[in-house]
Protein backbone atom coordinates (compact mmCIF):
# COMPACT_ATOMS: atom_id res chain seq x y z
CA UNK A 1 0.00 0.00 0.00
CA UNK A 2 1.43 3.54 -1.03
CA UNK A 3 1.66 6.04 1.65
CA UNK A 4 1.99 9.82 0.39
CA UNK A 5 4.51 11.72 2.26
CA UNK A 6 4.49 15.46 1.99
CA UNK A 7 7.95 17.37 1.44
CA UNK A 8 6.51 18.92 4.56
CA UNK A 9 8.36 16.99 7.13
CA UNK A 10 11.46 17.38 5.69
CA UNK A 11 12.26 20.62 7.71
CA UNK A 12 14.97 20.64 10.25
CA UNK A 13 14.34 18.28 13.44
CA UNK A 14 14.33 20.76 16.06
CA UNK A 15 17.41 19.11 18.42
CA UNK A 16 16.38 20.58 21.61
CA UNK A 17 13.44 18.66 21.47
CA UNK A 18 15.51 15.37 20.59
CA UNK A 19 18.40 15.82 23.57
CA UNK A 20 15.31 15.90 26.13
CA UNK A 21 13.98 12.51 24.28
CA UNK A 22 17.67 11.53 24.79
CA UNK A 23 17.70 12.65 28.56
CA UNK A 24 14.47 11.02 29.05
CA UNK A 25 15.56 7.88 27.88
CA UNK A 26 19.01 7.66 29.87
CA UNK A 27 16.70 8.59 32.95
CA UNK A 28 14.34 5.79 32.90
CA UNK A 29 17.51 3.86 32.53
CA UNK A 30 18.77 5.38 36.21
CA UNK A 31 21.19 7.35 34.86
CA UNK A 32 20.92 10.82 36.87
CA UNK A 33 20.77 13.33 34.09
CA UNK A 34 20.78 17.21 34.84
CA UNK A 35 19.03 18.55 31.46
CA UNK A 36 20.10 22.20 30.30
CA UNK A 37 18.73 21.80 27.31
CA UNK A 38 15.42 22.69 27.00
CA UNK A 39 13.51 26.16 28.42
CA UNK A 40 11.13 25.03 31.02
CA UNK A 41 11.02 26.16 34.27
CA UNK A 42 11.48 23.59 36.84
CA UNK A 43 8.92 24.86 39.20
CA UNK A 44 5.24 24.05 39.51
CA UNK A 45 2.67 27.24 38.92
CA UNK A 46 1.96 28.57 41.82
CA UNK A 47 -0.73 27.34 44.06
CA UNK A 48 -3.79 29.66 43.05
CA UNK A 49 -3.58 29.00 39.46
CA UNK A 50 -3.57 25.10 40.20
CA UNK A 51 -6.60 25.71 42.58
CA UNK A 52 -8.58 27.95 39.45
CA UNK A 53 -7.78 24.36 37.53
CA UNK A 54 -9.39 21.84 40.25
CA UNK A 55 -12.53 24.30 40.90
CA UNK A 56 -12.81 23.81 37.07
CA UNK A 57 -12.54 20.22 37.04
CA UNK A 58 -14.77 19.93 40.41
CA UNK A 59 -17.28 21.79 38.27
CA UNK A 60 -16.79 19.30 35.02
CA UNK A 61 -17.91 21.52 32.45
CA UNK A 62 -14.53 21.84 30.44
CA UNK A 63 -15.50 22.33 26.39
CA UNK A 64 -14.70 24.41 23.92
CA UNK A 65 -15.02 28.19 23.91
CA UNK A 66 -15.22 30.83 21.46
CA UNK A 67 -12.26 30.28 18.64
CA UNK A 68 -10.78 33.73 20.54
CA UNK A 69 -10.62 32.59 23.96
CA UNK A 70 -12.95 33.49 26.88
CA UNK A 71 -13.29 36.81 27.59
CA UNK A 72 -12.69 37.24 30.75
CA UNK A 73 -9.03 35.76 29.83
CA UNK A 74 -9.07 38.12 27.46
CA UNK A 75 -9.76 40.55 29.30
CA UNK A 76 -7.14 39.70 32.23
CA UNK A 77 -4.24 39.94 29.12
CA UNK A 78 -6.16 43.67 27.96
CA UNK A 79 -5.21 44.73 31.67
CA UNK A 80 -2.04 43.05 31.72
CA UNK A 81 -0.87 45.87 29.04
CA UNK A 82 -2.05 48.50 31.09
CA UNK A 83 -0.50 47.63 34.08
CA UNK A 84 3.02 46.26 32.77
CA UNK A 85 3.51 48.73 29.57
CA UNK A 86 1.05 51.93 30.18
CA UNK A 87 -0.54 50.59 26.92
CA UNK A 88 -3.76 50.12 26.30
CA UNK A 89 -4.84 47.30 24.36
CA UNK A 90 -8.66 46.34 23.91
CA UNK A 91 -9.14 43.21 24.78
CA UNK A 92 -11.49 42.09 21.15
CA UNK A 93 -7.72 42.50 20.06
CA UNK A 94 -6.53 39.80 22.15
CA UNK A 95 -6.76 36.28 20.77
CA UNK A 96 -5.73 32.67 23.26
CA UNK A 97 -4.07 30.26 21.45
CA UNK A 98 -2.75 26.79 21.98
CA UNK A 99 0.55 28.07 23.42
CA UNK A 100 2.79 30.92 21.51
CA UNK A 101 3.39 27.86 18.99
CA UNK A 102 -0.16 27.88 17.62
CA UNK A 103 0.31 31.29 17.52
CA UNK A 104 3.23 31.72 15.23
CA UNK A 105 1.21 29.22 12.80
CA UNK A 106 -2.17 31.00 13.25
CA UNK A 107 0.28 34.48 12.55
CA UNK A 108 2.13 32.99 9.48
CA UNK A 109 -1.53 31.44 8.10
CA UNK A 110 -3.13 34.86 8.56
CA UNK A 111 -0.63 36.79 7.43
CA UNK A 112 2.08 35.36 4.76
CA UNK A 113 1.03 33.59 1.46
CA UNK A 114 3.06 30.43 -0.16
CA UNK A 115 6.31 32.09 -1.80
CA UNK A 116 6.25 35.23 0.86
CA UNK A 117 10.15 36.40 2.29
CA UNK A 118 10.22 36.75 5.84
CA UNK A 119 13.15 37.84 7.64
CA UNK A 120 14.67 36.07 10.78
CA UNK A 121 17.18 36.84 12.91
CA UNK A 122 20.35 33.93 12.48
CA UNK A 123 20.61 32.38 15.77
CA UNK A 124 17.16 32.64 16.31
CA UNK A 125 14.62 29.85 17.42
CA UNK A 126 14.29 26.89 15.14
CA UNK A 127 10.53 26.68 15.13
CA UNK A 128 10.55 29.90 13.58
CA UNK A 129 11.71 28.66 10.00
CA UNK A 130 10.85 25.29 10.58
CA UNK A 131 6.91 26.64 10.75
CA UNK A 132 7.52 29.24 7.87
CA UNK A 133 9.71 26.24 5.84
CA UNK A 134 6.55 24.11 6.14
CA UNK A 135 4.08 26.47 5.22
CA UNK A 136 6.11 26.98 1.92
CA UNK A 137 7.21 30.51 2.62
CA UNK A 138 10.58 31.61 1.78
CA UNK A 139 12.51 32.51 5.01
CA UNK A 140 15.61 35.19 5.14
CA UNK A 141 17.98 34.73 7.35
CA UNK A 142 19.92 37.70 8.68
CA UNK A 143 23.11 36.79 10.19
CA UNK A 144 24.01 39.03 13.01
CA UNK A 145 27.77 38.74 13.03
CA UNK A 146 28.27 38.96 16.24
CA UNK A 147 25.90 41.60 17.31
CA UNK A 148 23.62 41.01 20.30
CA UNK A 149 20.01 41.59 18.43
CA UNK A 150 18.63 42.37 15.01
CA UNK A 151 19.21 46.29 13.56
CA UNK A 152 16.94 48.40 11.58
CA UNK A 153 20.23 48.32 9.66
CA UNK A 154 20.40 44.46 9.13
CA UNK A 155 16.43 44.70 8.09
CA UNK A 156 17.24 47.63 4.99
CA UNK A 157 20.32 45.49 3.70
CA UNK A 158 18.21 42.41 3.48
CA UNK A 159 15.19 44.18 1.69
CA UNK A 160 17.24 45.77 -0.10
CA UNK A 161 18.83 42.47 -1.44
CA UNK A 162 15.37 41.31 -2.43
CA UNK A 163 12.15 42.87 -0.72
CA UNK A 164 11.16 40.77 2.53
CA UNK A 165 7.07 40.49 3.41
CA UNK A 166 7.70 40.51 7.31
CA UNK A 167 10.08 40.21 9.87
CA UNK A 168 10.17 38.34 13.04
CA UNK A 169 12.22 39.49 15.99
CA UNK A 170 12.52 38.44 20.09
CA UNK A 171 13.27 40.12 22.87
CA UNK A 172 14.19 38.89 24.95
CA UNK A 173 15.66 36.50 22.30
CA UNK A 174 15.99 32.57 22.40
CA UNK A 175 18.79 31.88 22.44
CA UNK A 176 21.01 34.43 23.64
CA UNK A 177 19.04 36.08 26.20
CA UNK A 178 19.62 39.51 24.14
CA UNK A 179 17.60 42.72 24.48
CA UNK A 180 16.72 45.02 21.94
CA UNK A 181 17.59 48.23 23.55
CA UNK A 182 14.30 50.59 23.79
CA UNK A 183 15.42 53.65 20.46
CA UNK A 184 16.74 50.13 18.41
CA UNK A 185 13.67 48.58 18.85
CA UNK A 186 11.82 51.61 17.97
CA UNK A 187 14.03 52.26 14.86
CA UNK A 188 13.85 48.42 13.69
CA UNK A 189 9.90 48.64 13.95
CA UNK A 190 9.89 52.50 12.28
CA UNK A 191 12.07 50.95 9.33
CA UNK A 192 9.90 48.10 8.78
CA UNK A 193 7.04 49.96 9.03
CA UNK A 194 8.62 52.60 6.38
CA UNK A 195 9.73 49.57 3.99
CA UNK A 196 6.05 48.19 4.26
CA UNK A 197 7.47 44.76 6.75
CA UNK A 198 4.66 43.56 8.82
CA UNK A 199 6.37 43.72 12.03
CA UNK A 200 5.90 39.77 14.19
CA UNK A 201 7.34 40.22 18.13
CA UNK A 202 7.83 37.67 19.99
CA UNK A 203 7.45 38.64 23.87
CA UNK A 204 7.38 35.35 25.39
CA UNK A 205 10.34 36.05 27.44
CA UNK A 206 8.96 39.49 28.67
CA UNK A 207 9.35 39.37 32.62
CA UNK A 208 12.20 37.52 32.81
CA UNK A 209 14.51 40.68 31.71
CA UNK A 210 17.42 41.77 34.28
CA UNK A 211 19.22 44.61 32.83
CA UNK A 212 16.53 46.67 31.36
CA UNK A 213 12.73 47.30 31.93
CA UNK A 214 9.89 45.15 29.03
CA UNK A 215 9.30 47.05 26.13
CA UNK A 216 6.41 45.99 24.11
CA UNK A 217 6.25 46.63 20.82
CA UNK A 218 2.87 47.84 21.48
CA UNK A 219 4.20 51.01 22.78
CA UNK A 220 6.06 51.56 19.53
CA UNK A 221 3.28 50.70 16.94
CA UNK A 222 -0.36 49.39 16.50
CA UNK A 223 0.59 47.58 13.20
CA UNK A 224 2.46 45.12 15.26
CA UNK A 225 1.80 41.63 16.09
CA UNK A 226 2.67 40.30 19.57
CA UNK A 227 3.12 36.82 20.32
CA UNK A 228 3.26 35.80 24.16
CA UNK A 229 2.44 32.69 26.35
CA UNK A 230 1.99 31.65 30.12
CA UNK A 231 5.05 28.90 29.44
CA UNK A 232 7.77 30.62 30.91
CA UNK A 233 7.44 33.65 33.03
CA UNK A 234 4.06 31.94 34.60
CA UNK A 235 5.56 28.71 34.51
CA UNK A 236 3.13 26.75 32.52
CA UNK A 237 4.64 24.89 29.80
CA UNK A 238 2.31 21.97 30.03
CA UNK A 239 -0.78 23.73 30.05
CA UNK A 240 -0.25 24.65 26.46
CA UNK A 241 -1.83 28.50 26.46
CA UNK A 242 -0.44 31.81 24.92
CA UNK A 243 -2.07 34.64 23.05
CA UNK A 244 -1.56 37.44 20.76
CA UNK A 245 -2.35 40.75 20.08
CA UNK A 246 -3.06 41.89 16.62
CA UNK A 247 -4.27 44.64 14.50
CA UNK A 248 -8.21 44.95 14.09
CA UNK A 249 -7.65 43.84 10.47
CA UNK A 250 -6.07 40.42 11.28
CA UNK A 251 -8.35 39.39 14.31
CA UNK A 252 -11.44 37.95 11.89
CA UNK A 253 -9.18 36.33 9.64
CA UNK A 254 -6.93 34.87 12.68
CA UNK A 255 -10.29 34.01 14.17
CA UNK A 256 -11.86 31.96 11.24
CA UNK A 257 -8.36 29.84 10.96
CA UNK A 258 -8.40 29.20 14.73
CA UNK A 259 -11.68 27.80 14.23
CA UNK A 260 -10.98 25.11 11.57
CA UNK A 261 -7.37 24.35 12.67
CA UNK A 262 -7.58 24.08 16.85
CA UNK A 263 -10.96 25.18 17.39
CA UNK A 264 -9.91 27.23 20.55
CA UNK A 265 -7.26 27.01 23.51
CA UNK A 266 -7.81 24.07 26.55
CA UNK A 267 -10.85 25.63 28.28
CA UNK A 268 -8.92 24.27 31.65
CA UNK A 269 -5.57 25.96 30.99
CA UNK A 270 -7.84 29.42 29.96
CA UNK A 271 -9.48 29.17 32.87
CA UNK A 272 -6.35 29.09 35.59
CA UNK A 273 -4.35 31.45 33.19
CA UNK A 274 -6.54 34.02 34.93
CA UNK A 275 -5.10 33.38 37.75
CA UNK A 276 -1.79 34.00 36.65
CA UNK A 277 -1.85 37.56 36.62
CA UNK A 278 -2.10 37.64 40.73
CA UNK A 279 0.90 35.23 41.23
CA UNK A 280 3.31 37.45 40.35
CA UNK A 281 4.76 37.95 43.78
CA UNK A 282 5.83 34.17 43.36
CA UNK A 283 6.56 34.05 40.05
CA UNK A 284 10.12 37.21 40.51
CA UNK A 285 11.05 34.56 43.80
CA UNK A 286 11.31 32.36 41.08
CA UNK A 287 12.96 34.79 38.37
CA UNK A 288 15.22 35.63 41.43
CA UNK A 289 16.47 31.67 41.27
CA UNK A 290 17.39 32.62 37.58
CA UNK A 291 19.33 35.23 38.23
CA UNK A 292 21.47 33.06 41.11
CA UNK A 293 21.79 31.17 38.32
CA UNK A 294 22.74 33.37 35.75
CA UNK A 295 25.53 34.68 37.62
CA UNK A 296 26.58 31.05 38.15
CA UNK A 297 26.69 30.43 34.24
CA UNK A 298 28.31 34.32 33.79
CA UNK A 299 31.49 32.96 36.24
CA UNK A 300 31.89 29.48 35.56
CA UNK A 301 31.27 28.72 31.96
CA UNK A 302 34.04 30.56 30.60
CA UNK A 303 36.20 28.99 33.20
CA UNK A 304 35.50 25.82 31.49
CA UNK A 305 35.88 27.13 28.56
CA UNK A 306 32.55 28.51 26.98
CA UNK A 307 32.73 31.57 25.70
CA UNK A 308 29.66 33.71 26.58
CA UNK A 309 28.83 34.79 23.22
CA UNK A 310 26.25 37.11 23.73
CA UNK A 311 24.56 39.27 26.59
CA UNK A 312 22.76 37.29 28.69
CA UNK A 313 19.95 40.25 29.58
CA UNK A 314 17.35 38.22 29.46
CA UNK A 315 15.06 34.75 29.50
CA UNK A 316 17.20 32.00 31.03
CA UNK A 317 19.72 31.06 28.48
CA UNK A 318 23.86 30.98 27.50
CA UNK A 319 24.82 30.87 24.58
CA UNK A 320 28.06 29.76 24.10
CA UNK A 321 31.07 29.60 21.67
CA UNK A 322 32.57 26.10 21.99
CA UNK A 323 34.56 26.23 19.32
CA UNK A 324 37.70 26.34 21.98
CA UNK A 325 36.52 22.35 22.93
CA UNK A 326 35.14 20.92 19.69
CA UNK A 327 34.65 21.91 15.88
CA UNK A 328 30.94 19.54 16.03
CA UNK A 329 28.86 21.37 18.82
CA UNK A 330 26.16 18.70 17.70
CA UNK A 331 28.81 15.42 18.82
CA UNK A 332 30.09 17.69 21.66
CA UNK A 333 26.47 18.04 23.02
CA UNK A 334 25.85 14.02 22.27
CA UNK A 335 29.16 12.89 24.23
CA UNK A 336 28.59 15.40 26.93
CA UNK A 337 24.97 13.71 27.22
CA UNK A 338 26.59 10.37 27.60
CA UNK A 339 29.49 10.67 29.21
CA UNK A 340 28.88 13.01 31.86
CA UNK A 341 25.01 13.03 32.11
CA UNK A 342 24.56 17.00 31.25
CA UNK A 343 22.00 17.83 28.42
CA UNK A 344 22.36 20.94 26.42
CA UNK A 345 21.17 22.05 23.19
CA UNK A 346 23.76 22.05 20.13
CA UNK A 347 23.86 25.59 18.16
CA UNK A 348 22.40 23.88 14.99
CA UNK A 349 19.23 24.33 16.11
CA UNK A 350 19.42 28.10 16.09
CA UNK A 351 22.27 29.18 13.15
CA UNK A 352 22.32 27.11 10.38
CA UNK A 353 25.52 28.67 9.23
CA UNK A 354 27.85 28.98 12.33
CA UNK A 355 25.87 26.49 14.32
CA UNK A 356 28.73 23.75 14.97
CA UNK A 357 30.49 26.15 17.04
CA UNK A 358 27.88 27.20 19.62
CA UNK A 359 25.42 25.28 22.46
CA UNK A 360 22.97 26.71 24.48
CA UNK A 361 22.94 26.48 28.04
CA UNK A 362 19.36 26.55 30.01
CA UNK A 363 19.25 27.67 33.92
CA UNK A 364 15.75 27.53 34.38
CA UNK A 365 16.46 24.95 36.42
CA UNK A 366 17.33 24.52 40.70
CA UNK A 367 20.35 26.13 41.33
CA UNK A 368 21.69 23.13 43.19
CA UNK A 369 21.09 21.35 39.73
CA UNK A 370 23.26 24.00 37.55
CA UNK A 371 26.09 23.76 40.48
CA UNK A 372 26.10 20.40 39.96
CA UNK A 373 25.64 20.39 36.27
CA UNK A 374 28.94 22.39 35.88
CA UNK A 375 30.85 20.49 38.29
CA UNK A 376 30.15 17.72 36.38
CA UNK A 377 31.27 18.97 33.05
CA UNK A 378 34.48 20.32 34.74
CA UNK A 379 35.41 16.95 35.81
CA UNK A 380 34.41 15.62 32.21
CA UNK A 381 36.52 17.98 30.79
CA UNK A 382 39.51 17.57 33.46
CA UNK A 383 39.43 21.36 34.31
Amino acid sequence: MAVSISRRGDVEPFHAMDVLAEANRLKSLGHPVISMAVGQPSDPVPEPVREAARRALVDGRIGYTDALGLAGLREAIAAHYLDHYGVTVAPERVVVTTGSSAAFNLAFLAMFDVGDRVAVAAPGYPAYRNILAALGVEIVEIELGGAGYLTADHLAAAHRQKPVKGVLFASPANPTGAIIPHDALAELIETAERLGISVISDEIYHRLAYSAPDVTALELSTDAVVINSFSKYYCMTGWRVGWMVLPDALVRPVERIQQSLYISAPELSQLAAIEAFSVSDALDLVKARYEVNRALLMRRLPELGFRIAAPMDGAFYAFCDVSGLTNDSMDFARRMLAEAHVAATPGRDFDPFAGQRYMRFSYAGSSEDMAAALDRIGRWLGR
